[in-house]
């Protein structure tokens, strides 16, 4: 009988459809046999989930849908499962488990696989990512777990995955966001090409940037072109005469709040910032008295 390898995707892993439609068996006791390759039926309630499985949101109306065309056409390719003390454990197709269940199946079609753990996550992993069904965060977390268990090198993990490892890189930068804009992220209120441009700002001007970008529903374009005149000030702040940062520092400290000087050749502004009435009524009382 023809083996379907590891290491080379879920196309290697996964026999094409003709081999599950002449290899199907039912068992009442599978964990006993000797299984190869074959596609067995097993109860729905002796799989448990996945525990490396890096998916966590499921759209219920995704899985409503997809129950409904199980209902009608029963479940098209089958599980890949691996044998545990009690049962199965799933290493392949978490939403086709969730969708049966909905279903009302009783069974659904297995393969079983002999996997380390390693293995285990790289599937889950590829099935979600040739799906297309994680969201960017979810999918830089798995990354980073392979990364830190296994103790894998980003250019082995690119090879392993298939990813080219700039892809992977960037993926894991977006790991550095705060945990609200991650959030929005994986909840789709922002793009993966918004949050590469968010991370790639100073840390501290990124949750501003974020609140803007909401509040005027700026698109990448825009985005990508607002990012780059902060990048600009942030360069010219930081090659700022030392004479004028100093003059900067001493007005501060005497008015107890952010100066800007401005220079233009011989001619200038000096910019006094103020976030209330309040702070400005006390300004203009502290200028009234030098």
């Amino acid at each position: 009988m023809k083996k379907f390898g590891l290491g080379k995707g879920l196309g290697s892993l996964i026999p094409p459809k003709s081999f599950f439609e002449n290899t199907i068996v039912r068992e009442e006791s599978p964990v006993k046999q000797g299984l190869g390759d074959r596609v067995i039926e097993v109860g729905v309630g002796e799989i448990r989930p996945n525990p490396q499985q890096p998916r966590k949101y499921f759209s219920p109306s995704n899985l409503e849908s997809l129950a409904d065309s199980i209902r009608k056409h029963g479940v098209i390719q089958p599980l890949i499962v691996t044998r545990v003390d009690i049962g199965y454990e799933l290493i392949a197709g978490e939403r086709r488990l969730r969708a049966s269940k909905i279903a009302g199946l009783s069974t659904v079609p297995v393969i079983v696989r002999e996997v380390e753990k390693q293995e285990q996550l790289e599937l889950s992993l590829l099935e979600n990512i040739q799906r297309h069904d994680l969201n960017p965060i979810e999918e830089a977390v798995a990354y980073q777990r392979l990364l830190d268990e296994f103790n894998l090198t980003q250019d082995e993990l690119s090879k392993r995955l298939g990813k080219s490892r700039p892809g992977i890189a960037n993926m894991l930068r977006l790991l550095h966001l705060p945990e609200e804009i991650q959030r929005a992220l994986a909840e789709g209120k922002i793009t993966y090409s918004a949050a590469r441009i968010i991370v790639g700002l100073p840390e501290q001007d990124r949750m501003g940037f974020f609140y803007k970008a909401l509040k005027s529903s700026l698109t990448v374009s825009d985005m990508d072109y607002e990012a780059k005149k902060i990048i600009v000030r942030k360069h010219t702040r930081k090659i700022k005469d030392p004479n004028s940062l100093e003059k900067e520092e001493k007005l501060r400290h005497a008015l107890g709040t952010k100066v800007t000087i401005k220079n233009s050749g011989a001619q200038g502004q000096i910019i006094i910032h103020f976030f209330s009435q309040e702070e400005l009524n006390s300004l203009c009382d502290k200028i009234e008295k030098f």
